[in-house]
């Protein structure tokens, strides 16, 4: 309701414009009084309109007010200071319907019934070479999250993970296996299956060998590209080795972030783009329109070009791996290279193919097969070659908005798939095509060192740890999430919040995810990020543990309130209920004041959403999460509930706990953080 009454105001507004002086404005922008007792929503557009009309913007305010209502949801209008126009909410009718529609909050809206189109979130991505790192879950943490509130806001959103199986990273564990250990085929499937062996952990190791080897052995370099080539064009043992290596570790990938709570609609395996000739389309397309440039001399002799404006530290930037560390080497440093001279496509000139099939420009679809079902039997799919209609694929990609979770250091890259849109004249595309950049993750030095890492002397000076596969300094996503869960059980034991192991082990699980997952959500993606456990898993202050816990604590009121069912405690199934009436006599007066605050703050999900959204910025949910979590504690500190001798006042103070705990509990749900049943 909160919504729908800002947006009436705002129509309201501009249609008593255009009524009373004949003039056609925007609407206007809302903003908020300073206090509850000058209002509950203000509008300063006023001053604006004065200076065009040339009238004084007070005198223009009245003549508004007296001509704005009736508007739903609003009691009465009053004019302040030099214009401003302040509007008064009928409070029960607010209070009542807010807490009617968290009632079965966890239903999202119908994706069919949104004529807006497809949203497109494309996150994880991470290289099928080795381990995923920490800086990998903060790209996945951050998809996840947004696509989360993009369904909430009502669209229909596909989540696909793009699966680089032809690229150099790749091809260097194949050269790994083949060369530094000569294990042929059979040898590399029977390692992916051998239980003693955690394969993407065993990949990592090799994958930092080669890279050493490289700069010890430069003749390896001539393999790489030979493998490269092999891989890209499917034939022979090489191709089968990095076929059986990419699998595997996706496979493994799924499972460390599905421990996050993140889970995808579709894999786009880089291959298909190959095989498919996806590429071979886009290339030709993007010759046709003049877009590439074969060069005939100079250091890219042999290679087609796109000519990209960019400064030359951009330009210069190579096609490292999306999670976010920087510890993937790159053998093409010029990044407006789309076809190398030995006819190789660089990881930009297969991006552009594949943005151009999340729009269906390229009048040609993938084949899809299925390739993991989760355990809530939500049913994940990969590309293949089998002809869709033979698969039972849903249809997939055709978007009308495209996001690519991919870190900062590639945005160069990014904009170069954007002016490939330009340049092939898709113009409305390639506005909504979003790059939703997000800076690195680095260490605290207590977290390195609980991690096994000991700080480099110039590490200690700064005061973090950046860490990098390439430096010897690489922290596996598993390891990490390890780390956190059981420094979360050490929390649940010692706090006695239960006594089953089972139950420990599962509050554990939760606390830590939840800390892992707020400390990455709660600063805004354009800040680098140096984890810290203590931080993350404190009880007290912006943390995730903390927001659980006011959950917590407002469910427990319940089981101990005497006279209310039982079922009351299950935030699903609400029995406490009040009219609109009933509840306007409490909020008034002093007391009221201060009710009113927080029943208006859980009115603002839905707005603070639309903002997350707006700003493609899942802090602001955060934030709005930690405000609310504050509130409701200054309030429970104020107010005995359970004690109140005032039968109607102790239901009322009922129902603003149960306002606020399935209106913080929704939150935490789009933030992807469980709620344990005690702490």
């Amino acid at each position: 309701m909160f919504l729908e009454i800002l947006s009436l105001v705002r129509e309201r507004f501009a249609q008593v414009v255009q009524e009373q002086f004949g003039v056609r404005v925007e609407q206007p922008a809302l903003g908020f009084p300073p206090s509850p007792g000058l209002g509950d929503i203000s509008i300063t557009a006023c001053f604006e309109l004065a200076k065009q009309l040339r009238q004084p913007p007070r005198k223009l305010a009245e003549s508004v007010a007296a001509h704005l209502l009736p508007v739903e949801g609003v009691e009465h209008v009053s004019v302040a200071g030099a214009g401003f126009l302040n509007l008064y909410l009928d409070r029960g009718a607010l209070a009542a319907s807010v807490f009617e529609s968290r009632t079965g909050a966890d239903r999202l809206p119908a994706p069919e019934a949104d004529a807006r189109g497809k949203v497109l979130v494309e996150h994880t991505s991470v290289n099928p070479n080795k381990a995923a790192h920490v800086g990998h879950l903060r790209n996945a943490v951050l998809g996840d999250t947004f696509a989360r509130l993009l369904r909430f806001a009502g669209r229909n959103v596909e989540v696909q993970n793009y699966i680089d199986n032809t690229g150099v990273q790749v091809a260097d564990v194949v050269v790994g296996f083949v060369h530094l250990e000569n294990k042929g085929v059979d040898e590399v499937r029977a390692l992916v299956f051998d239980p003693a062996v955690r394969f993407d952990y065993y990949c990592w190791d090799l994958y930092a060998r080669v890279t050493q080897a490289y700069e010890q052995d430069p003749a390896l370099g001539a393999r790489r590209l030979d493998t490269l080539k092999a891989i890209e064009e499917g034939q022979g043992p090489l191709a089968e080795t990095g076929e059986i290596i990419a699998t595997a570790i996706v496979r493994l990938h799924l499972q460390t972030v599905l421990r996050l709570g993140i889970r995808y609609d579709l894999l786009v395996q880089e291959s298909e783009i190959l095989r498919l000739d996806f590429w071979k389309y886009a290339f030709e397309l993007l010759k046709q329109h003049g877009a590439l440039r074969f060069e005939e001399s100079g250091k890219n002799r042999g290679c087609w070009v796109m000519s990209i404006g960019g400064s030359e530290d951009e330009s210069e930037a190579g096609e490292a791996d999306s999670g976010g560390t920087g510890d993937e080497e790159n053998d093409e440093r010029d990044v407006k290279i789309i076809v190398r001279s030995n006819g190789t496509v660089t990881y930009v000139g297969k991006d552009i193919a594949y943005h151009l099939w999340k729009f269906g420009l390229l009048g040609r679809d993938f084949g899809y097969e299925r390739f993991y079902t989760y355990p809530d039997g939500h049913q994940l799919w990969r590309t293949s070659t089998v002809p869709a209609e033979a698969s039972g694929a849903p249809a997939f990609g055709r978007a009308s908005a495209a996001y690519a979770v991919i870190d900062t250091r590639q945005s160069y890259l990014q904009r170069v798939v954007a002016a490939a849109f330009h340049e092939l004249g898709y113009h409305d595309q390639a506005q909504h095509l979003h790059h939703f950049a997000y800076e690195v993750v680095n260490l605290s030095l207590a977290a390195a060192q609980s991690l096994g890492i000991e700080p480099p002397a110039e590490d200690r000076q700064r005061g973090y740890v950046e860490v990098s596969g390439r430096r010897g300094l690489g922290v596996k996503a598993d390891d990490l999430i390890d780390t956190v869960i059981e420094k979360a059980l050490v929390e649940v034991r010692e706090r006695q919040m239960t006594s089953d192991a089972l139950e420990q082990e599962t509050y554990a699980r939760m606390i830590g995810v939840g800390a892992l997952r707020y400390f990455l959500l709660k600063f805004t993606r354009r800040s680098t990020i140096a984890f810290d456990f203590k931080d993350a898993l404190a009880f007290e202050g912006e943390t995730g543990p903390y927001l659980q816990y006011s959950v917590v604590r407002a469910r427990s009121i319940f089981r101990k309130a005497d006279g209310v069912p039982a079922a009351v405690a299950e935030p699903a199934e609400p029995k406490v209920t009040a009219s609109a009436e009933s509840l306007r006599s409490f909020l008034k007066g002093d007391d009221g004041r201060g009710f009113w605050e927080l029943v208006v703050l859980a009115a603002q999900l839905e707005m603070t959403v639309q903002q997350a959204v707006a700003s493609e910025e899942p802090a602001v949910l955060a934030k709005y999460a930690f405000r609310l979590a504050q509130s409701f504690n200054n309030f429970y500190h104020q107010h005995r509930v359970i004690t109140e001798p005032d039968p109607e006042r102790r239901a009322f103070l009922l129902f603003l706990v149960r306002l606020v705990s399935d209106t913080l509990s929704l939150t935490l749900s789009l933030l992807g953080i469980e709620v344990p049943e005690h702490m």
